[in-house]
């Protein structure tokens, strides 16, 4: 296992439609191995394949709690088949956009079909943190970023301060000094 380095805006992959797995093997499940460690480490509550520079549609998360054991989920090939009219509006995060967080709405309830590391068809229902999570990491996988759903001044605002900071090779500073985030996404 390795901690892989997270790509980050603007870089352009992160805009990359990933390609379907099409075996469940031996790479695969390193590349998941790895995906953990580097989530864990961010510290992060999902990650897509992508992040890590690798074009693949491969979703992990973890949303256990703090003190709770870990509860690592596996998504290959995810794909929202269903969702609620119903919305809810959730603050997210994302490690490709460090230290930014924004209030973003999408629908309350999803079902997901899936492969798990076995190479099974699986589907999950998810409400909550769980269904705003797979949306989350599964745009990832589509070369969408939780900032298209924000207006287009914040999202202007957003970029203009990550290509400044590309630009010069330093970190990005905060955008907001006062937001203590609850949830890292992905």
């Amino acid at each position: 296992m390795a901690i892989r380095d997270i790509i980050i805006i603007p870089d352009k992959r992160l805009r990359l439609k990933s390609e379907a797995v099409t075996a469940v093997d031996k790479p695969l499940r390193t590349l998941v191995d790895d995906m953990f460690e580097t989530m864990y480490a961010a510290p992060g509550i999902g990650l897509a394949a992508i992040q890590i520079g690798v074009a693949q549609r491969v979703v992990i998360m973890d949303l256990a709690k703090k003190d709770d054991p870990p509860e690592p989920q596996v998504f290959i090939n995810p794909e929202v088949i269903g969702a609620s009219a119903e919305k809810s509006t959730y603050e997210e995060g994302c490690l490709s956009i460090p230290e930014y967080y924004e209030e973003v709405e999408r629908p309350s309830a999803v079902k997901v079909k899936y492969l798990d590391l076995d190479g099974k068809p699986q589907e999950i229902e998810a409400s909550g943190l769980l269904a705003t999570c797979l949306q989350h990491e599964i745009d990832h996988t589509n070369g969408v970023l939780f900032i298209d759903y924000i207006s287009k001044l914040k999202r202007d605002m957003v970029m203009k301060k990550f290509k400044k900071a590309a630009k010069k090779g330093e970190p990005v500073k905060p955008l907001s000094e006062d937001k203590e985030p609850s949830h890292h996404i992905g």
